[in-house]
């Protein structure tokens, strides 16, 4: 089985799929492997370091030429269309909300698996992307808000007087909301945390944060580790049980996404006009419409005062933790869906299989999009 890697090309993306260390992995179970020159550059890996890990480097249509080509993001038409017939695709696919992905993997003919979509059960936990790099955009969150504040995180006692420390408010406590805690509490801040979930306050408070109690109802629906459906009225009691806490917060960071669909909107104007001259909000949702109605794709802008980061791959300004991160569980996915003789066994009863593959051949053979029609 022959294994092609190529160059991500979606707008601020700097991982890739696969590292040297296992690239050399794989080539050494018997594997080929065909990295596109220059795919690693932006994540500090060199050429020369796959070359050394015994894989071949070569151009961008020798890497989409193989049975197997592994990618972080969706790829393009283009892309698939470089694809041979029959070849496997196993990336990030999105393909509840991306059907034109999926029309151009059935003209193409290929078989399609999509790492966002691996069952977030404990078998598949070394396979689990989203997990892996929400830990690191949680951290980087924390980070980069602290970069655009202008005060520090903890409590400091100094001859000119007491600084208090920093408030940080969290919506969410999922691997990414669960992460920022950790990140914010080692800075010094002091972490209060929303979530629709009641069972999370456990964890919260295990890491040292404050849970801000919201009374759940019966619209709250959760499916393999996510919310899958929530009420507007529900939405509008965690608002006002955190607007208090949002107008003394000194950083905001959201990370509420419902898979498939638009993320929930958690943060009003009126929300940003009532906070503090000089606070920051971090929306992690950015990209899937954002959790905060001010926030914008891919810009830090100032609105009534207050900072507002709208960037769209946190773990992407990671790129090398990232990208070894991503290759470990893109590695494990693909040596679990193949036999001994490197060939996909296609066992329709594995959870995991059933739950990841998209297409087949060209034809959508996922439960949940079979319903959806391709784009043409």
């Amino acid at each position: 089985m022959k294994i092609g890697v190529p160059i991500e090309t979606k707008d601020r993306e700097t991982r890739v799929a696969v590292s040297p260390t296992i690239a050399k992995l794989l080539a050494g179970k018997g594997y080929e492997v065909v990295i596109e020159n220059g795919a690693g550059a932006e994540s500090s890996f060199s050429d020369d370091e796959y070359r050394n890990a015994g894989v071949t480097v070569a151009g961008k249509e020798a890497a989409y030429s193989c049975d197997v080509v592994l990618k972080i993001n969706p790829p393009t038409s283009a892309e698939v269309a470089m694809m041979k017939k029959d070849a496997v695709l196993i990336s990030l696919m999105f393909a509840q909300s991306n059907p034109t992905l999926l029309g151009d993997c059935s003209r193409a003919g290929v078989s399609a698996f999509s790492m966002d979509a691996i069952p977030r059960t404990s078998l598949a936990q070394k396979m689990d992307v989203l997990s892996s790099q929400a830990n690191l955009a949680g951290y980087k969150a924390v980070i980069l808000g602290a970069s655009v504040m202008g005060r520090i995180f903890p409590m400091l006692m100094t001859s000119a007087g007491t600084i208090k420390p920093s408030m940080v408010v969290i919506f969410g406590a999922g691997v990414a909301g669960l992460q920022a805690i950790a990140t914010a509490k080692r800075l010094g801040a002091n972490v209060w945390v929303s979530d629709i979930r009641p069972e999370t306050k456990e964890q919260v408070m295990s890491l040292g944060g404050k849970f801000i109690e919201v009374e759940g109802d019966a619209s709250v629906k959760m499916e393999g580790g996510y919310v899958k459906g929530v009420s507007e009225e529900f939405l509008k009691k965690q608002q006002e049980a955190v607007s208090g806490k949002v107008a003394m917060a000194d950083l905001v960071i959201t990370t509420a996404l419902i898979p498939g669909k638009k993320a929930p909107m958690l943060i009003s104007e009126e929300m940003v006009k009532k906070m503090k001259p000089g606070a920051v909000i971090v929306d992690m949702a950015v990209e899937q419409g954002g959790n905060c109605a001010l926030s914008e794709v891919g810009k830090i802008v100032k609105k009534h005062g207050v900072t507002i980061v709208g960037e769209t791959n946190l773990p992407g300004t990671l790129p090398l933790n990232a990208s070894e991160l991503y290759a470990k569980n893109i590695s494990e996915f693909l040596l679990h869906l193949c036999n001994d003789q490197k060939q996909f066994k296609w066992d329709m009863k594995d959870e995991i299989t059933a739950g990841s593959l998209i297409l087949k051949n060209g034809e959508v053979v996922h439960p949940a999009l079979a319903t959806k029609t391709p784009v043409a």
